[in-house]
């Protein structure tokens, strides 16, 4: 029966899985495998029934074969040559001043390729180095630039905790962690408390972020206040290992409470007063569609014609625009005697009439600067800047005849004295 092998061809390198096929293999077992860089030997590290859930079965290949003592020879021999190479490659780099750092060296098991690992600040134009190299080992040259978490990866340090670094240990792929893992964990922002050897963030930051996150789905948000049933509070933070919540009540005190006790008192929250709130435009009104029929306004009606039609459907007469204004006693009128539809009402003064029986006075139009007045009537001049238009034909009667602002004369227009 065929086992599914997860095989490690460094240390600290990555697991490939490879079906085990015909062969027994073990836990610590080397076996050689076929890969795109050609032919490698690998340490068995896991043995498995499955796959695991990230390994698509399509991509698990067989291995190539079991080593034999030859092959175990030739690794000790590249074990060598890369120690070698390692010293020589780091000659050039100091002989031609590039600002690169060597890492460490790989050779494959057939000797078709050498890769070089290294760190640099940027772009590093190494063509020279690589004419070295090919020329002393006259093979592949590979030179592969890494990062610096590859970098401690690869050496290994002792961490803050007081043990080997994790990557160095157990890790293969690198999570990403951001300063927001570090606030949610209530930590203190201090690049020295929370950065590794390598200078970034704490690997160990992205182990326990999923349990604060839904720690935290469970929690108030710190620095809000609520209304609960011991009073309007205000969170002041959580913890996660006691799984408790503090808050300030109104009189001042600190108080703390489980997750379960928080649940409780906020569900038996108090109501807060409601403030009276004014009214909106269309309940001032009375209007509206939740407008009650008993507190609606009924609409006005008006007394006379649309405004701006007279009673004929043309301008607008005096008598209709006077009929909205407040009226003197009949006794006020000059013919002593009310007309019969507004008998009940006050009276007002009625306009003077011409000798044709037409108003006096013309109500003034609204957007006209200058209103024009009828013929026979009297003119209300309006003040203005203006000089009156002075033209040879069509003056109507009435304007006064003084010229360019000259003073009107006092002669009435209906008698002609």
């Amino acid at each position: 029966m065929s086992h599914i092998l997860g095989i490690k061809f460094r240390d600290h390198g990555q697991v490939y899985y490879f079906d085990s096929g015909p062969f027994v293999v073990g836990l610590g077992d080397c076996v050689l495998v076929q890969t795109e860089q050609g032919l490698g030997m690998g340490r068995v590290a896991v043995v498995a029934d499955t796959p695991p859930p990230d390994a698509a079965e399509q991509e698990i290949k067989p291995i190539f074969r079991l080593p034999t003592q030859e092959d175990l020879d030739i690794q000790c021999e590249n074990d060598a040559l890369a120690r070698e190479a390692h010293a020589y490659c780091r000659k050039c780099i100091e002989s031609r001043n590039l600002e690169m750092k060597l890492v460490d060296v790989e050779v494959l098991h057939d000797r078709g390729k050498i890769v070089f690992y290294f760190t640099a600040p940027g772009r590093i134009d190494f063509r020279e180095l690589v004419k070295d190299l090919v020329k002393a080992y006259h093979t592949r040259i590979e030179l592969r630039q890494i990062g610096v978490r590859h970098e401690t990866q690869m050496l290994g340090a002792i961490g803050n905790c007081g043990q080997m670094c994790c990557c160095r240990r157990f890790m293969r792929k690198f999570a990403p962690v951001t300063i927001k893992m570090a606030k949610e964990q209530n930590l203190f922002l201090n690049p020295t408390k929370i950065s590794g050897i390598c200078g970034r963030l704490l690997c160990c930051l992205s182990f326990e972020q999923e349990n604060y996150e839904q720690f935290q789905k469970k929690c108030p948000r710190v620095g809000k206040k609520f209304s609960t049933s011991l009073g309007l509070v205000k969170v002041l933070r959580t913890n996660l290992f006691r799984e408790t919540v503090t808050v300030l009540d109104e009189v001042g005190e600190e108080r703390e409470l489980t997750v379960d006790e928080w649940s409780t008192v906020a569900e038996a929250k108090q109501p807060l007063p409601e403030a009276p709130s004014a009214p909106k435009a269309d309940e001032r009104s009375g209007a509206g569609a939740g407008a009650h029929p008993d507190t609606a306004r009924p609409p006005q009606r008006r007394s006379g014609p649309p405004v701006g039609q007279g009673r004929g459907g043309g301008r607008p007469d005096a008598r209709d625009r006077d009929r909205g204004r407040p009226q003197a006693p009949a006794a006020a009128r000059p013919d002593g005697d009310a007309p019969a539809d507004t008998a009940d009402a006050p009276a007002s003064p009625r306009p003077e009439r011409d000798a044709s029986g037409r108003n006096s006075r013309r109500p003034r139009r609204a957007g006209r600067k200058h209103s024009k007045p009828q013929q026979g009537g009297e003119q209300n001049p309006r003040p203005s800047g203006r000089k009156p238009d002075d033209r040879a034909s069509g003056r109507p009667e009435g304007r006064p005849e003084g010229r360019h602002g000259g003073k009107p004369s006092s002669r009435d227009p209906e008698t002609g004295s």
